[in-house]
């Protein structure tokens, strides 16, 4: 059986990510999977991506990916753009959109988003349409998914839909309804076509929230006073997601 740890969302939270890791080498597990937003919101972005490109297999764009590299006015935007660098910012806008593979006999698909955008964002409370809606073809043509896992939303969980299964890997860094770090797992048959044994878990990291609330006040981070609150309570204070 492979395992594949499944992470994202760690907007630059250095201690989040590390402890996830941790966490994640702890149990043995070798490959991991993120699906975006890497830098951002938190003050540890370039460390974050330095530590996501060394550490993951397969890293795919997320929204802030897409957006924090062009021209803007911003002055938070701009002041993590300086602490990324430009090569850095290269590497997150060239990102690919999805990655999919087969696990058990199923066709595993992962993005940040949705199947049309990173600036979708579907919630686990949207209509029953619009959530099976994720795993249709992400081409005309080509073949729906049987498993869909996502980021974006900040908001870990698993649902089905008539057979298909539809997880989110909630956030490392930035998590909106638990104050842990989270991240998923994935175990099944690698490549394998025929059904076999499969799963999906959550986890929650607990992490040293101060630590990172230290690290944002040290480093005169912009739009301080949402970002500790979020962190803090786990509740959406405005930033963008």
């Amino acid at each position: 059986m492979e395992r594949i740890a499944v992470i994202s969302d760690i907007h630059g939270n250095l201690p989040a990510l590390q402890a996830v890791l941790q966490d994640i080498a702890a149990r043995g597990i070798g490959r991991i999977f993120c699906l975006g937003d890497l830098a951002g919101k938190g003050p540890g972005s370039a460390e974050a991506v330095d530590l996501i490109r060394s550490s993951c297999e397969i890293v795919v764009r997320g929204n802030w990916d897409d957006f924090i590299g062009k021209p803007t006015d911003n002055p938070a935007l701009i002041w993590h753009q300086q602490l990324l660098g430009a090569e850095r910012l290269h590497y997150l806008s060239s990102l690919p959109f999805s990655t999919e593979f087969i696990m058990s006999g199923r066709l595993v698909r992962l993005f940040h988003a949705s199947q049309v955008s990173v600036y979708k964002r579907v919630q686990p409370w949207d209509a029953y349409e619009e959530r099976f809606a994720m795993f249709n073809a992400l081409a005309e043509g080509g073949p729906a998914a049987d498993v869909i896992g996502y980021g974006d939303i900040h908001n870990a969980y698993v649902q089905h839909f008539e057979g298909r299964t539809l997880f989110n890997s909630g956030s490392v860094g930035n998590p909106l309804e638990i104050p842990q770090a989270s991240y998923a797992i994935i175990e099944g048959e690698w490549e394998v076509r025929e059904a076999a044994a499969f799963s999906i878990q959550l986890l929650r990291i607990p992490y040293d929230i101060e630590a990172a609330v230290r690290l944002a006040v040290e480093a005169g981070m912009p739009d301080l006073d949402p970002y500790v609150m979020e962190l803090r309570t786990a509740r959406y204070r405005g930033l963008h997601k």
